[in-house]
């Protein structure tokens, strides 16, 4: 964010409040074959990302009480599904999303799998219908970076987590090897929007994102903004050369 005024919209700076439409018309678009996408664009290494992330979640397999788990901007159920199986079904996770199409998409691929403990909430992760200290377990894969407040994000992430919960974000990071970063720029603005035009038949929407990527602070700024949000025992991990990194953190 460069003032209290205006936001990045990929390259573009807008104005704050318009950001959010912006990017609900860009999931609108792309719903349907965002899965298919998200293959084509990453060789499927994204699946081995999200296992990651839902490894290093470890979500008990029993106990007193189900293991309450809120995955925030995870409309087509790609994370949810994986805690829910990785549970042995003791977790009841709560898939949010702003974008409706996403959160059709998801639902129907869990009536398709006969999914139990899940259900699917419109939700705007900067005002979060939830009291505080309702979820065990808030997570985000590559949606962080499209809430156009995300200090007020992070916030209320910490707000409806109960102490001791915790917090998980998989997210495009910064490159941090050399000839590698080339690379990857050459690879991330010029063949994704081609996939998309040709895959996902919009180009622009890719576009959006890959610019939407190299706006997002890097790995140790993202860590000092879910700092100043309250959580503690910070800590990433980069993936693939720091193409996804991983945070984690605590609230005590």
């Amino acid at each position: 964010m460069t003032d209290a005024q205006t936001t990045s919209f990929g390259f573009r700076e807008v104005d704050l409040d318009a950001k959010q439409g912006l990017v609900d018309d860009v999931f609108h678009s792309v719903a349907s074959r965002y899965d298919i996408m998200n293959d084509v664009m990453s060789g499927g290494l994204h699946r081995l990302w999200k296992d990651a992330m839902v490894s290093r979640l470890a979500p008990p397999r029993s106990g007193r009480r189900p293991f309450k788990v809120l995955d925030m901007a995870g409309g087509t159920g790609d994370i949810a599904f994986r805690i829910v199986k990785r549970s042995a079904g003791h977790a009841e996770v709560t898939v949010a999303d702003i974008n409706a199409s996403m959160l059709a998409v998801g639902r129907e691929r869990a009536e398709a799998r006969g999914l139990k403990g899940l259900s699917f909430v419109e939700a705007n992760a900067e005002a979060l219908p939830w009291p505080d200290a309702t979820f065990d377990a808030y997570t985000i894969a590559f949606g962080i970076r499209n809430v156009p407040r995300i200090d007020k994000a992070l916030a209320e992430a910490h707000r409806v987590l109960r102490p001791g919960g915790r917090l998980l974000v998989l997210e495009f990071s910064a490159v941090d090897m050399p000839v590698a970063d080339k690379v990857y720029d050459l690879y991330s603005f010029h063949l994704v929007p081609l996939m998309g035009r040709f895959v996902a038949r919009d180009e622009e929407s890719y576009r959006y994102l890959v610019e939407s990527i190299r706006r997002f602070p890097n790995q140790e700024r993202f860590k000092a903004m879910i700092e100043t949000a309250g959580f503690s025992r910070v800590t990433y991990t980069n993936m693939t050369f720091g193409v996804v990194a991983l945070h984690v953190g605590v609230k005590v």
